[in-house]
């Protein structure tokens, strides 16, 4: 039998329909995690309090209680000098000294500040003058409190009649939050101060140096535009702004400072220069304005023409591209985030030089693989949502959380030298096989004795790897030593069809062929802490052990530069950073990262999303 809901009281009050609920609350298998929430919650000591205190101000407020007397800070003046004018005894002495101390003083002004209902700013009495001289068909005396935050609105000079108009409203300041100003209301005096004859800029720094209350007379538009719903349009900047160095800006001030990877609410784009946009998370409830889309574009192609920036589909070329140059070395290279290294070259592997213990330098078939690789035209259509804009400065951005049928999101590993990132990944995925899983890459060359087909690798041959590198089939591949290694992308679908995260770590390059709807990739970019010099190496040397295996200063500055330069070519593509201090602490971050990608909703293209 169900137990019936106890029944509140007809007074209970909030604290108590608190304590009800808590009591009420059940385990659910279906959603345990959201019941020990609110149940944590609701059972929260400082939450109680709130709800007492909200209840003991609708108690008050519901007597309406009535002041005795509207000045108890001139009555206890008037005390206190009767007291001082004669002789005063114990009690006496003892009533003055707490009447004259600052803390009752500051009490009872308080109340004649309650008592007289005196909560409003008092603002100045209208001006007697509207210049009748004027021939406009109405007035408006716009009056509004401001702190020192921005009245919220720009203004410019129309050229053609000489006066100063309003120019935009930026969402959420004071002068939006009025509903009193529009865009289009011609300005004429600030404070009884007449603007017609000032600059832009000085009517400006009138308005800014205006504290508490502003008074502006306004001759309203012909047709005052109705105030737009704000948008629910979210970007995801990639690039930095910083507006005081934008001298295209027309307010510097107004302009909203972001870096790459914020996510902004784009609240209007009417101007097809300027947006207004607010951060997300941001507390700060005033919009400001960003360089619209096309406007970043057009501006970034002309620098580049003009010779003042870098062209961004020639990049220079990574310096981590070298092999091993041990003759004697049998090791197949580096691919898909993996060494692919026989047992001789194993036996072997201090003298081959650090590409085994540090993985500074992708040896043989990355080598070959990256400077021979073929440029691919992706004929399916299939690749990046960022379309065929040569620069990148926003991309638009919904939220996405896994839904409980959906296979899971790509996660995709990049990183730069010295991150060991498939050390990283094998760690993980070894401590949860049943949840993670890597895409087993193809090859032409011979199976080996202890190998087993598709576990170690798919073993085809040289025609069908070819037909399938024709189709468009590998994520990236390549030739090392007349062998073809790659991997497909119906490897990675394999694993997500049995419900599983795939896990794969691949070049740069090959983002953007991964970010589809269909994956959903989340990247990651690992890097390790790179020390100063070697005094600070505190892990700075090979399993090895040896001279051979120490890290030079020129070694850990081409970590660093090769950080520098992912991060500069495709740090737009990156969802998280992870900072490598050690095996452990970053094994455990990466396992954080997979846990949450299944609970949490994260922000995507939005075209990920679109149904």
């Amino acid at each position: 039998m169900k137990e019936a809901m106890p029944v509140l009281t007809a007074g209970a009050g909030l604290h108590e329909t608190l304590a009800l609920l808590t009591s009420q609350l059940r385990p659910d298998a279906n959603h345990k995690e959201d019941m020990v929430f609110l149940k944590d919650v609701f059972s929260e000591r400082s939450l109680g309090y709130l709800m007492k205190i909200h209840e003991k101000l609708r108690q008050y407020e519901r007597q309406s209680p009535t002041p005795f007397l509207h000045s108890a800070s001139s009555l206890a003046e008037d005390v206190t000098e009767e007291l001082q004018s004669g002789p005063m005894s114990t009690e006496e002495k003892e009533l003055l000294h707490l009447l004259s101390s600052p803390h009752l003083k500051a009490v009872l002004s308080v109340h004649d500040t309650v008592a007289q209902k005196n909560f409003d700013p008092v603002l100045p009495p209208l001006p007697d003058d509207f210049e009748d001289e004027l021939d406009e068909e109405s007035v408006k005396i716009v009056r509004l409190v401001k702190n020192k935050e921005p009245l919220g609105a720009t203004i410019r000079r129309d050229e053609a009649t000489g006066v100063v108009v309003v120019a935009r409203i930026m969402r959420g300041g004071a002068a939006d939050r009025s509903g009193l100003v529009h865009v289009g209301d011609e300005l004429r005096e600030v404070n009884g101060v007449s603007v017609i004859q000032k600059r832009p800029d000085e009517i400006s720094q009138l308005l800014s140096q205006s504290q508490g209350s502003i008074t502006l007379k306004i001759i309203p538009a012909i047709k005052e535009e109705d105030r737009l719903k704000e948008s629910k349009v979210y970007m995801r900047a990639l690039f930095d702004y910083i507006p005081l160095e934008d001298k295209a800006t027309p307010c510097q001030e107004a302009g909203l400072p972001f870096k790459r990877g914020d996510i902004l609410q784009v609240v209007t784009q009417d101007d097809h220069t300027w947006w207004q946009a607010k951060r997300v998370g941001d507390s700060n409830l005033r919009a400001g304005l960003i360089p619209s889309k096309l406007f970043q574009e057009r501006r970034l192609a002309y620098r580049m023409k003009m010779g003042t920036l870098p062209n961004p589909k020639s990049p220079k070329k990574p310096a981590y591209e070298q092999g091993c140059d041990k003759e004697d070395c049998d090791c197949e290279g580096y691919f898909n985030g993996q060494y692919i290294v026989s047992p001789k070259c194993k036996a072997v592997a201090p003298s081959c030089g650090q590409v085994f213990s540090w993985e500074f330098y992708s040896a043989g078939l990355r080598r070959s693989f990256r400077l021979s690789r073929k440029d691919r035209q992706d004929s399916s259509g299939e690749g990046s949502d960022f379309g065929d804009s040569d620069y990148t400065t926003y991309e638009e951005v919904s939220r996405y959380q896994q839904r409980p049928n959906e296979r899971p999101r790509l996660v995709v590993l990049i990183g730069s030298l010295g991150a060991r990132i498939n050390e990283l990944k094998q760690r993980v995925i070894a401590e949860n096989p049943h949840r993670f899983a890597v895409a087993v890459p193809h090859t032409t060359r011979p199976k080996k004795p202890h190998e087993k087909e598709g576990v170690e690798y798919h073993f085809v041959t040289k025609q069908q790897f070819d037909a399938d590198a024709l189709n468009n089939k590998f994520i990236e591949h390549g030739e090392y030593k007349e062998n073809q290694y790659g991997t497909s992308i119906e490897a990675i679908r394999s694993v997500q069809a049995k419900n599983k995260m795939c896990v794969v770590d691949v070049q740069p390059e090959a983002l953007k062929r991964l970010r589809t709807a269909e994956f959903k990739p989340y990247v990651i970019f690992v890097k390790p802490r790179v020390p100063e010099s070697r005094r600070r190496r505190s892990a700075a040397t090979s399993p090895g052990g040896g001279e051979r295996g120490r890290v030079t200063d020129e070694d850990l500055q081409e970590m660093r530069q090769s950080a520098i330069q992912i991060d500069q070519q495709y740090g737009q593509l990156v969802d998280r950073v992870l900072i490598k201090e050690d095996s452990a602490s970053a094994c455990a971050e990466l396992r954080g990262i997979l846990e949450r990608l299944e609970r949490e909703s994260f922000w995507v293209p939005i075209s990920w999303v679109r149904t």
